[in-house]
């Protein structure tokens, strides 16, 4: 399982009875995870404590309960990676901290490829990109990335946090956009990309109304992205939330696109964030790496 051990702001404190009791920077946070099928085992003080609970619907849906957080608020990651924080609907904040376990895989190739043509322009292409995170770890790495997500204020949220991580000079462009739609204009203009990153959601639609089901979309959405893919890329990292995938279906998946085309390898694996209250580390999720 692939976790980061270099987070100082976020913390997993402990999990019980489907929530999970998380610390972002000062303030505790107790949300749902549909993982945590463990009852009665919850330890820790700070569920006491909770600044923020958001509780599920029995009627779908859900909702903060308890809200005495502010409107907003900062955290950072490493070094140099800060993010603007809000309470949102279905739970969310606006970062997922797992993923920053990819940000050090990729950042690192980022920056070897650098060391070694220190002339070379790296472009990574962001789908599904969200606030911003891999976006931000790569631009810090050196890559020019165009970042593309089909929520407007989302993609607003990624420019903030790129002000905060002093990157609002990088070489970013944000597009509001379906991303396979931009994907297949990109293949019209012959534009190419040295890496693609791809945080799809199981279900969701795009600015136009386009319906995207995850089971149904990823083989031939992931086909496709390789058309732009340029002579010599470096990685492709692909996330997938959907339980009923299994890893070994990504690597298949990878298997049957990527290699035959582009050689390189494949790694497959979990993502997880370590439980401080029992040392067991909580999975998030599958991601498939490939790199030459």
């Amino acid at each position: 399982m692939w976790f980061s051990e270099n987070w100082k702001d976020y913390e997993l404190l402990d999990t019980s009875d489907g929530e999970r009791l998380e610390r972002w920077g000062d303030l505790i946070l107790i949300r749902p995870d549909p993982q945590i099928i463990w009852k009665g085992v919850a330890k820790h003080p700070a569920w006491k404590k909770a600044d923020g609970i958001y509780r599920r619907s029995n009627t779908g849906g859900g909702a903060w309960v308890k809200n005495d957080l502010p409107a907003q608020w900062q955290i950072g990651y490493g070094e140099d990676l800060k993010f603007v924080l809000r309470p949102m609907g279905f739970k969310h904040t606006g970062l997922f901290p797992e993923q920053a376990a990819n940000w050090d895989w990729f950042s690192g190739l980022i920056r070897k490829a650098k060391a070694e043509d220190p002339n070379r322009q790296i472009k990574v292409l962001n789908l599904f990109a969200y606030t911003g995170g891999a976006t931000m770890a790569a631009a810090k790495a050196g890559a020019a990335v165009v970042h593309v997500d089909a929520a407007k204020g989302i993609v607003a949220q990624a420019k903030e946090n790129a002000q905060l991580c002093g990157l609002a000079e990088a070489p970013i462009r944000y597009i509001v956009d379906d991303c396979k739609k931009f994907v297949e204009r990109e293949i019209r203009r012959g534009n190419k990309y040295d890496a693609i990153l791809m945080d799809p959601p199981s279900y969701g639609r795009g600015p136009g109304g386009e319906v995207w089901k995850l089971e149904e979309k990823l083989y031939d959405f992931v086909e496709l992205t390789t058309k732009i893919l340029s002579d010599d890329p470096l990685f492709m990292v692909i996330n997938s939330y959907t339980t009923g995938f299994a890893s070994g279906v990504i690597r298949y998946l990878c298997d049957r696109v990527l290699t035959p085309k582009f050689g390189g390898q494949v790694e497959v694996d979990e993502l997880g964030l370590p439980v401080t209250e029992t040392g067991l580390v909580l999975p998030t999720g599958v991601t498939a790496r490939w790199s030459r």
